[in-house]
């Protein structure tokens, strides 16, 4: 399954959230707030990558499968203001088809972000960790997670490569058409634009999907070979 999530911070504004947590994030966002030269409310933004500061909003998942003898990716996104349900759904759906020791979750950068990011706000929401999710305890290769990051790194861990020059350098549509991750805070509590965000984490997924296929040295996806479930 390849996946990509949207997070935001846990409040539209610095000034909103407990004064405990307004504590914790003055600490927290010290060295990004020097370095950038921020106050506090400037930098709150930021607290959207963080599991203790932020939430999901959108979770969008993809799978490849056959349909009457020919390959599909059908591509499913859980969204909306509720954080618990939404995660609560996701979780049953990978409890219920991607529980087996075949199946692999894969995201770009996902080692580092979307894979823990999950599986912390499962925990602060009070849920139990879908097993494909849960890497605690577990061995390197029994640890079900695949990071196109990492794969395109062959080793090198200098430095980051984002999805969207990946996509540039393979001739893959760039998934950054409309947004880009900076921008999902504003388009959610100002523009209040959900629908949007959702439209451009699922081309996210399709993109990883689509770097995957390249790496694979297998043939991109068509248009219509992408099925979107409801």
């Amino acid at each position: 399954m390849f996946l990509d999530i949207e997070t935001v911070p846990c409040t539209p504004d610095f000034s909103g959230a407990s004064p405990e947590l307004r504590d914790f994030w003055e600490k927290k966002s010290r060295s990004l707030r020097e370095k950038e030269e921020k106050s506090l409310e400037e930098s709150w933004p930021s607290a959207g990558i963080y599991a203790e500061f932020g939430k999901i909003i959108v979770i969008s998942a993809g799978f490849f499968a056959l349909s009457e003898g020919k390959r599909v990716f059908r591509i499913k996104s859980f969204y909306g203001d509720d954080e618990k349900t939404l995660l609560e759904s996701f979780a049953m759906m990978l409890n219920k088809h991607f529980n087996e020791a075949r199946h692999l979750l894969c995201a770009h950068n996902g080692k580092e972000f979307d894979f823990p990011f999950i599986a912390r706000r499962m925990l602060i929401n009070g849920m139990r960790i879908p097993q494909i999710l849960d890497a605690s305890g577990k061995k390197p290769w029994e640890v079900k997670h695949l990071d196109t990051m990492e794969l395109w790194k062959f080793g090198d861990w200098k430095s980051y490569t984002s999805v969207a020059l990946l996509a540039y350098i393979f001739g893959i549509p760039t998934p950054k058409d409309d947004i880009d991750g900076s921008q999902v805070s504003k388009v959610y509590y100002e523009d209040k634009d959900l629908e949007r965000i959702e439209r451009y984490c699922r081309k996210d997924v399709i993109t990883v999907a689509q770097l995957f296929l390249r790496f694979k040295g297998e043939a991109l996806l068509e248009e219509s070979e992408i099925i979107a479930v409801l």
